[in-house]
């Protein structure tokens, strides 16, 4: 034999133990990480389990809940067990809305109301309160969209969008909060937008009336806080909730529509509909402050704060990407 064979062989054992030694380490490893996960799991879905609990038994109204979004809202609510209401102004989804909503196996009320008309808004809270005996959660969720440039644009579209997606906010709380301080109880939940915390181009309507939401939810959270009121102030980055099937769009309409749909549909980059309602009823349950639903609207909110400057310029940049309007809005 020769003597290169002969040291291979005789380093043969020592060599095999480190290798062993790595295997073992290695498996350790993997075994330590499943651990950690099966406990981060079950710790989650303890944390889970017990915030769901607080929102049994509760009544809770959702503005809004005829489809997308609310109507996902709602439905885990009842899954929660709640009593759920539901307002839309259509009579007819509402009417759909609650035969699906009943195909899961939850019976909810249903009231067509405008949130934009104060006095509709204060018959529908009375009405609601009559039947149940009390509102123990609102969500407003109750939203309109307008794609368009500014150009393509008029005072009316932002006041079509202020009516529904600020005053809509403002008229129900305003109507279920003598009761809610009455009682020292309560959750309201505000659906904002990161529209609201960073302007979009093409949606300045839209981002102006969630601006001015949040801004609203804010400062009422830090009034009715010692009064027992939780205000939660959920800000959704795009969602997959079909928004683009009744959005309003102005301008080079096509296009607009093209660019919008794409956006709203695309994974990674918007979050699921199911998925973000759930996550908005366990910050109803937590009382969370201001849940930020989805990575890419958190990336957004931070870069905004952190380098505002660069921020805006990439926005102008996006915008010069987009389609321009053939013609000023009438």
């Amino acid at each position: 034999m020769k003597m290169g064979e002969l040291v291979r062989n005789a380093a043969a054992p020592f060599a095999r133990r480190p290798a062993k030694r790595a295997l073992r380490w290695r498996t350790a490893g993997i075994a330590a990480a499943g651990i950690a996960a099966a406990g981060a799991g079950a710790w989650w879905a303890r944390r889970s389990h017990h915030a769901w609990r607080a929102l049994r038994g509760q009544v809770a109204l959702v503005t809004g809940g005829s489809r997308g979004l609310g109507f996902l809202v709602a439905d885990e609510l009842a899954r929660a067990g709640c009593a759920v209401a539901i307002c839309a102004r259509d009579a007819a989804e509402l009417a759909e809305a609650r035969r699906q909503l009943a195909a899961h196996g939850h019976d909810v009320a249903t009231f067509v109301c405008d949130v934009g008309d104060e006095a509709a808004v204060r018959a529908m809270v009375e009405g609601v309160s009559q039947q149940f005996g009390r509102i123990d959660v609102v969500v407003n969720n109750a939203g309109i969209i307008e794609v368009a440039p500014i150009e393509a644009l008029n005072v009316a579209d932002f006041h079509a969008a202020m009516n529904v997606s600020f005053w809509g906010t403002v008229h129900v709380t305003l109507a279920v909060l003598p009761q809610m301080r009455a009682r020292h109880a309560g959750r309201i939940v505000n659906v904002t937008s990161i529209g609201g915390e960073v302007a979009v181009p093409h949606l300045v309507p839209y981002d102006s009336a969630k601006f001015a939401a949040v801004g609203f939810s804010e400062g009422v959270r830090a009034e009715v806080a010692a009064d027992g009121v939780q205000v939660t102030t959920v800000v959704p980055g795009l969602m997959r909730t079909g928004s683009q099937r009744f959005a309003h769009f102005g301008g080079r309409a096509e296009k607009e529509r093209a660019w919008f749909s794409t956006a709203a549909q695309l994974p990674g980059v918007t979050v699921g509909a199911r998925r973000a309602a759930r996550r908005i009823v366990h910050a109803t349950a937590r009382g969370a402050t201001e849940p930020v639903i989805g990575t890419p609207a958190r990336l957004l909110r931070l870069a905004k704060r952190l380098a505002p400057r660069f921020t805006l310029r990439s926005l102008g940049v996006a915008a010069r990407l987009m389609p321009r309007a053939t013609a000023p809005a009438p």
